[in-house]
């Protein structure tokens, strides 16, 4: 199966409400995120969040609102973009 034909909603989020997670890349405005312009790095590499919400999109996808406290921003990001850490900040599993 290819990995476009899977649906990550036949099975349970991968992330639970409330876990600290890392971000595994730069995440950039696609438009979605009001007050600033399309393209600009909302978040960085390594930054640390928690997970906040949990939604689906195109009912196809978990989306995991994070909420990234030292930056003060709320980021919808999919599970392929988070990695889990510890609560000294370390990776999990």
């Amino acid at each position: 199966m290819k990995e476009k034909d899977i649906n990550e909603l036949d099975g349970p989020p991968v992330f639970e409400f409330g876990q600290k997670v890392r971000s595994r890349k730069n995440i950039r405005n696609d438009g979605t995120f009001p007050g600033k312009e399309i393209g600009e790095i909302l978040v960085k590499k390594g930054e640390i969040g928690y997970v906040s919400s949990i939604g689906t999109f195109l009912q196809k996808y978990y989306i995991y609102g994070v909420d990234f406290i030292e930056r003060g921003y709320l980021v919808g990001m999919k599970a392929e973009e988070l990695e889990r850490v510890d609560e000294d900040g370390n990776k999990e599993g």
